[in-house]
């Protein structure tokens, strides 16, 4: 291990006090407390699954809500919140929103074999929570975002540790409740990990079918919902997404040029994240920064992509500060979340419908941010100060776990 003697690393992964941790508990309180006063139903996003599947109890198709862009096994998943009434959904959803957040937290810092007692465990979800707007939008809509949110630090931690069949089925349930992780499918296919991408494939697929069985319309996800997205959604859905295939529009580009545009930056985020594998240096950067490279890559082209969808990768590159060479050590990282912090306004940005452009540009410069890894040589990748050391040392064991 070489480091600096003012390097950060030493400091980060020591214990915390008591008192961040206090704090932290009263910001992600206030949080949930202030979704619940202000939603109801657990939050907007949440309300359209939950009414889909009181439209499917009630004998209707839940595929009548054109806003409705789940496979029909989340239609069964949200029964149990549709059985409950919305006193009750408005305060557990965003509690249950803000536990997973930290979960998936959690399973990054894990990801990192950074200790979940330490000072970044406390500061990182904290940032998050105060300095990330995403963050907060997340809690108050409600969105099932959250559980690709999870379910990708924890598949890749798990991957990490070679169970790479329970990545696949952890990937394949998420996308069952979202499609969102379709594209970790490629992870699979690099690591050629056959097993776990039949799983990631075989999970949602069968428990789609078999909910479909039980739909009055078993194919309205392929005859309503697919339509719907291949035609860009409607018009005022339209102007909070942050892709460049709708932003550029906004602009004046000609939409055929947006989407060609970001078609072929999707698909070298694609090129680079298979590079950024095949580089193949030890440690757990190559999980973490091959995956957030492929779903920012994917947030590129697809429609949607809205800002709380930079969760998905955010937690997984925070948490490889401590380690020489991460994407989180780069300017450019933190240059693209500045547009984030909640409560700076921006001139002509003012408006809810023009962040969109806020949320392009971190999108757009993350995605840069880690492309630009595939072509960074191995010197000083994965290297990191051992939990409760100090940095001084030059030849510093790994840490054990």
């Amino acid at each position: 291990m070489r480091t600096g003697k003012s390097d950060i690393s030493g400091w980060l992964v020591r214990p915390a006090g008591r008192h961040p941790w206090a704090v932290l508990a009263m910001v992600l309180a206030a949080s949930a407390a202030h979704a619940a006063r202000t939603t109801s139903d657990g939050g907007m996003d949440n309300a359209i699954v939950v009414r889909a599947a009181r439209t499917w109890l009630a004998g209707g198709s839940p595929y009548d809500d054109p806003h409705f862009l789940y496979l029909p096994s989340a239609v069964l998943a949200a029964v149990p919140q549709a059985l409950l009434p919305g006193a009750v959904l408005r305060v557990l959803v965003p509690c249950a929103v803000t536990v997973l957040l930290a979960l998936a937290w959690a399973c990054a810092l894990r990801l990192h074999r950074v200790p979940l007692g330490s000072r970044l465990a406390v500061l990182g979800l904290t940032g998050l929570a105060l300095g990330f707007a995403p963050f907060g939008h997340l809690v108050r809509l409600g969105n099932w975002t959250v559980t690709a949110t999870v379910a990708l630090p924890l598949a890749l931690l798990l991957a990490s540790r070679g169970r790479w069949t329970g990545a696949g089925v952890v990937i394949g349930a998420a996308v069952a409740l979202k499609p969102l992780l379709a594209p970790v499918v490629l992870l699979f296919l690099f690591a050629g990990r056959w097993r776990a991408l039949v799983a990631a494939v075989l999970v949602p697929a069968l428990a789609s079918a078999a909910a479909a069985l039980a739909m009055p319309d078993p194919a309205g996800f392929f005859t309503r919902t697919l339509p719907f997205l291949l035609h860009g959604e409607d018009g005022f859905v339209r102007l909070y997404e942050a892709s460049p295939a709708a932003v550029l529009p906004r602009l004046g580009v000609p939409p055929a040029l947006a989407q060609g545009l970001a078609v072929a930056a999707a698909s070298a985020g694609v090129l680079c994240a298979y590079r950024r594998w095949r580089r193949a240096d030890p440690g757990p950067l190559r999980l973490a920064e091959t995956g957030a490279g492929l779903m920012l890559s994917a947030f590129l082209v697809s429609r949607p992509s809205y800002d709380h969808y930079l969760l998905v990768a955010l937690p997984l590159l925070l948490a490889g500060l401590p380690y020489a060479g991460s994407v989180a050590r780069g300017a450019w990282f933190w240059i693209a979340l500045v547009p984030q912090a909640p409560g700076l306004t921006w001139p002509w940005l003012e408006g809810e419908r023009r962040r969109a452009f806020r949320d392009a540009f971190t999108l757009c410069v993350l995605a840069v941010s880690v492309a630009r890894q595939a072509r960074t040589g191995p010197t000083g990748a994965g290297e990191r100060v051992p939990p409760g050391r100090a940095p001084e040392p030059e030849h510093a064991p790994a840490a054990p776990f």
